[in-house]
């Protein structure tokens, strides 16, 4: 039976609820009670504040849930693999909890891939379903394999972390590290190796694309056409397997929404409200 509770913390908006499998899942609402409800999921080795710089604006449309995926930020770190199954299901749980009945949904990076399975399996809890920065598939298993092997017998995430951040800034970004870039990196030393490993399991046992195409709400892909982690070709296919959906591609690396955060919330509002 999932539960919602209060976290005491001082000054803090986090909440946590439990999983039927008994995880503990953060989240937090910002935003009038009465609009409807836009869910956020986060990209691997991040946590729910990859979107502060866009809840001000999400917040005056929009009653904003995100969340940390186990594994990450404040969630409990189960061990062994995880599953895009169970990572779907922590979000149905969290909204039955909740008594969200349906909500808009944007996934980045991984988050992308929760949502799809949402919108395959779940279809009746999504209205519409934004794709930002991701992929169907990510293959081959063989590489990542090798990223758990090396995030468990990892003493630090120091390597992983400089392996994130070159992937997912631009140079101009990068070649003097802003607080910006520098809290992003904050954000994978403080993943824990077991959480990173099991999401690389999901990531390594990830294949929807065929089953993409049975997504029916209405979706926006979002592409970053210098992005070389979900390249752009990923979100072509998923533009062309998902029946009716819109294709964007903006000039951005991998976080479209850090590198140009006014552009890309007027790209969200506007479709949600379409």
């Amino acid at each position: 039976m999932e539960k919602a509770i209060l976290n005491e913390t001082a000054n803090s908006k986090v909440e946590f609820f439990t999983t039927g499998d008994g995880v503990n899942i953060a989240y937090r609402l910002d935003g009038p009670a009465h609009a409807p409800v836009l869910m956020l999921a986060n990209s691997i080795a991040t946590n729910l504040h990859m979107w502060d710089g866009q809840i001000a604006e999400l917040s005056s449309h929009f009653r904003v849930l995100r969340y940390d995926f186990r594994g990450h930020g404040e969630s409990d770190v189960p061990s062994g693999a995880y599953s895009i199954d169970r990572m779907g299901r922590d979000v149905i749980e969290l909204l039955d909890a909740l008594r969200f009945d349906r909500v808009h949904f944007l996934g980045l990076s991984f988050g992308g891939a929760v949502a799809q399975w949402l919108a395959i399996h779940a279809p009746e809890r999504i209205d519409r379903l934004i794709l930002s920065n991701s992929s169907s598939y990510l293959g081959p298993a063989s590489q990542w394999d090798e990223l758990i092997r090396s995030a468990l017998r990892a003493e630090s995430l120091n390597g992983f972390a400089d392996m994130f951040i070159g992937n997912w800034f631009p140079a101009h970004l990068l070649e003097s590290e802003s607080e910006l870039v520098s809290a992003f990196r904050d954000m994978v030393l403080r993943t824990h190796p077991e959480g990173l490993a099991g999401t690389f399991a999901a990531i390594r046992d990830l294949d929807l694309r065929r089953t993409a195409a049975l997504i029916d709400r209405p979706t926006l892909v979002i592409a970053g056409r210098y992005d070389t982690v979900t390249h752009p070709s990923h979100s072509e296919l998923l533009a062309a397997t998902v029946p009716g959906s819109k294709l964007v591609v903006l000039p951005t690396v991998h976080l479209p929404n850090i590198e140009r955060p006014s552009e890309y919330a007027s790209l969200v509002i506007d479709f949600l409200q379409a």
